[in-house]
């Protein structure tokens, strides 16, 4: 029986572009190691003739960002009716959509905060909501383009109608949420452990915290109560299945606990494409539930599949 051939894409031409040649690199490595024919390839415009020219059996989506993770890139391998990793073409796109993923899982019971839609050539001079508030691009990932304002910040951040930013024309600004970063993954239908992310000298789980070596520190499994630990991996199944989500996906949460032990829990989003470097979440998670990594992303190519 010959082996199977996995064509790993990475890099791509988002923004995250060093995030996923890293995920990629890693994941093909792993894959190797488990005894796969695996194919590189840095994904440019010209990717379908690529994947058509090389019939792999399977695609590994390592790709991050807009493209990668917004559908598209699904519609070319379903078109090209490759079996492919990840989530499929509507779960993709309606996930990377912040405003139109928090409306679905409001409706599924999921709580979320407060939010309104900005054009950003139409920011407002005077404070869109009581600060403090979080200003963020509707289609971006790893933390790109997302301001906090403060309490004290007599203004709106000016930035987001200046020439320099660059991350789309609609932005989301929601209630800022006290507390812990908590975090959870699914895989299959299966939650995974909860880590708290505890970003190093920074304010929030930013860039920098979630790829530089030592940027946080990862609790898992997270010092909570076992109600809400149970209560965050329910949530994080119930978003995976209400967004439609396949293989592996990652909830982010805060949890503010300042007053009482139940608190307020707020879903914030869902990753359809977890990072899978050597300091990415969802990897730890597997490995907390006796995945080594190259089992887990065996499990993920056997799971892969059209139509998803």
């Amino acid at each position: 029986m010959s082996r199977k051939h996995v064509a790993v894409l990475m890099g791509g031409f988002s923004s995250e572009r060093p995030v996923s040649l890293s995920s990629g690199k890693a994941c093909a490595e792993a894959l190797e190691a488990e005894g796969f024919d695996v194919t590189r390839i840095d994904v440019a415009r010209d990717v379908s003739e690529k994947l058509a020219a090389l019939k792999p059996d399977v695609v590994f989506n390592a790709l991050h960002g807009p493209f990668g993770e917004d559908g598209t890139i699904q519609g070319i391998l379903e078109y090209l009716e490759i079996p492919y990793t990840h989530s499929g073409v509507l779960a993709s796109a309606l996930a990377m959509d912040k405003d139109k993923a928090k409306l679905v899982a409001a409706a599924a019971g999921i709580p979320v905060a407060e939010s309104q839609v900005v054009n950003r050539f139409a920011f407002p001079s005077t404070h869109p909501m009581k600060p403090p508030y979080v200003v963020k691009p509707v289609r971006e990932g790893s933390s790109f383009g997302v301001v906090i304002v403060t309490e004290d910040q007599a203004h709106p951040p000016q930035i987001v109608s200046s020439p320099e930013w660059r991350y789309g024309e609609e932005v989301i600004v929601e209630r800022y949420i006290y507390g812990r970063e908590l975090t959870c993954g699914v895989m299959g239908e299966t939650p995974l452990g909860v880590t708290e992310v505890v970003p190093q000298g920074h304010n929030f789980y930013d860039y920098d915290s979630k790829y530089a070596a030592g940027g946080s520190k990862h609790v898992i499994p997270a010092k909570i109560s076992p109600n809400i630990y149970q209560k965050i991996q329910t949530l994080s199944l119930r978003a995976h299945q209400a967004i439609g989500c396949r293989g592996v996906s990652r909830s982010d949460f805060r949890y503010d606990d300042r007053f009482s032990e139940d608190g307020e829990i707020i879903w914030l989003e869902v990753n359809t494409q977890p990072g899978m470097t050597p300091t990415s979440l969802v990897p730890e998670m597997a490995g907390h539930a006796g995945y080594s990594f190259g089992q887990f992303l065996r499990w993920m190519v056997e799971d892969a599949s059209c139509l998803r």
